[in-house]
């Protein structure tokens, strides 16, 4: 049975490898056929449409095997000069480092922020408007997770216990004075960490807490992805979903979550929005008005860039956070021993949510701060966006002009006395970072 399953697994691997290598071929070579020079003699739009789907079809089918780069425009200082932002690997590991955003000739900032990307898919590129929005005011560090098929076998398993531990050993890293901001997935398990810390290093928990639209409790309000995680069994989520990497890859034999499979499904909840928006991209570039760095491109090369996870990631995911709902019962363990969420009593806890958020929905993240017994409620807060889905509450425009701002204050109230302590604004905030809206159809990313 092992022996055909790894059969049926490489074959599948492969095969969705060589579907997106035709469909890049097939791009290339329509580009290349309808761009020749001599149809411009030919006044028919027929060759415009096909080099333009040609050129759209090919960097799409291209970007899925792309690790983006971050990009980092330089940060201006109060002096008006620019400051070039270098990525330097603080620890590394093989699934994973801890990099540093390095401002040249600017001084460390007080602020020191720890983003903890999530692994669900697509690379930890994909809060670079959050990394950029947040430099001009704090010292970041973010988790860069690997691609999962680039990971040679010899170098073991990687699940939740491993991820856990991952985040556990880059918080005592960087001190007690880190503030912790968890985006989606990996909320649950900040928050473990912390509670890990709080019990074995007290000295080495963050100063503050923030989790971002994240899974505490899958189950305090219905979504499609939490419908899904029930419905199926786990023995039927192995059987369809993991496959083994092909022998193109470093991590040839290891079982994974193929990031190709996880992108299909991303398409799927949102199939008439992603399709009009290609339709009118290709549109846009037969009449001669696309360009390289538009809204469309900008969004989709990030979109499009999957990674595939280990299975034993994917797998306990599903069936310790969403289907024995662990963290939410206070019931986790890591590599055996037990974690308490009532431990944690000197980190300031915040939750943050999307009222249209249909991953994470209202009330699954904020279940957080029940859970975190020893910490007093002076120390906690819960923030609920109207009108945002997932993907604006952390890089969206709601993030910037909103969460943002009250993100920084709670962060800041923990340096004071308690006695000191401001209350933190509550409405809008006009603050602009740079970074440009959002469209409706890009708050609906799954992450």
């Amino acid at each position: 049975m092992t022996t055909y399953k790894g059969l049926r697994g490489i074959i599948s691997y492969d095969a969705m490898e060589t579907i997106r290598n035709t469909n890049e071929w097939m791009g290339a070579s329509a580009r290349a056929l309808a761009s020749y020079p001599a149809f411009a003699l030919l006044p028919n739009p027929m060759f415009k449409l096909m080099s333009a789907w040609g050129r759209v079809t090919e960097r799409s089918f291209a970007r899925m095997v792309i690790k983006p780069d971050w990009e980092i425009p330089p940060v201006v200082s109060e002096d008006g000069q620019d400051h070039v932002v270098y990525i330097e690997p603080v620890i590394e590991r093989p699934f994973g480092d801890l990099v540093h955003f390095r401002v040249a000739r600017r001084a460390p900032l007080a602020r020191k922020v720890l983003l903890v990307a999530p692994m669900s898919g697509h690379y930890a590129t994909l809060l670079r408007t959050t990394v950029t929005s947040l430099l001009p005011d704090c010292e970041v560090y973010v988790t860069d997770w690997h691609n999962a098929r680039d990971i040679p076998v010899s170098c073991g398993k990687f699940d939740i216990d491993d991820y856990t531990q991952y985040l556990v050993d880059f918080i005592r890293h960087l001190g007690p004075d880190t503030n912790v901001i968890a985006v989606c997935q990996p909320a649950p398990l900040a928050l473990a960490a912390t509670a890990l810390l709080a019990e074995e290093d007290p000295k080495a928990q963050p100063r503050s807490l923030i989790l971002i639209g994240g899974p505490i409790d899958p189950d305090a309000a219905a979504t499609e992805v939490t419908d899904f995680g029930n419905r199926i069994t786990m023995g039927e989520l192995d059987y369809l979903m993991i496959q083994q990497v092909g022998f193109k890859y470093r991590g040839a034999g290891r079982m994974v979550y193929p990031g190709l499979a996880q992108l299909s499904s991303f398409i799927a909840m949102n199939a008439e929005t992603h399709a009009k928006a290609f339709l009118d991209k290709i549109f846009a570039e037969a009449r001669g008005q696309g360009s390289e760095g538009d809204k469309h491109n900008t969004f989709y090369d990030e979109y499009l860039a999957v990674m595939d996870m280990t299975a034993e990631f994917y797998l306990s995911t599903v069936e310790r956070i969403f289907k024995e709902r662990e963290i939410a019962q206070n019931r986790f363990s890591v590599n055996g021993k037990p974690v308490d969420l009532g431990k944690i009593t000197d980190v300031a806890v915040m939750t943050v949510e999307g009222a249209n958020d249909d991953i994470s929905a209202p009330g699954q993240c904020v279940a957080a701060l029940a859970l975190c017994t020893g910490v007093p409620e002076s120390r906690k807060t819960q923030h609920l966006e109207p009108g945002a889905g997932h993907y604006g509450i952390f890089a969206g425009k709601s993030w910037r002009l909103n969460i943002r701002p009250l993100v920084l204050d709670f962060i800041d109230e923990q340096v004071q006395p308690a006695g000191q302590r401001k209350r933190r604004r509550s409405g809008p905030v006009p603050v602009d970072c740079g970074v440009s809206n959002l469209t409706e159809h890009d708050s609906k990313i799954a992450v």
